[in-house]
């Protein structure tokens, strides 16, 4: 297997492992159903929208619910 005639530079070798090619922005685009910016080729995570179809249900937020209406809480026994 061959083997390399000199050592690489410090800042040779620091620049390869850098990956400053990796710092361009995602490129992005607006969802045709609700008009929110999402990734191309992507379901839209806001509306669940692609290609004009639904193809998952939009994430809900949960809400806490509050211990003054029958949620109360148990209390450990001893």
């Amino acid at each position: 297997m061959p083997n390399p005639k000199r050592k690489h530079t410090r800042s040779r070798r620091d620049s390869r492992r850098a990956q400053n090619w990796r710092l361009d922005a995602v490129t992005s685009s607006a969802c045709p159903n609700c008009k929110t910016l999402r990734r191309p080729h992507m379901v839209c995570p806001n509306c669940g929208f692609y290609n004009g179809k639904l193809a998952v249900a939009p994430k809900q937020k949960k809400e806490k619910a509050s211990q003054g209406e029958g949620g109360q809480q148990q209390q450990p026994k001893e």
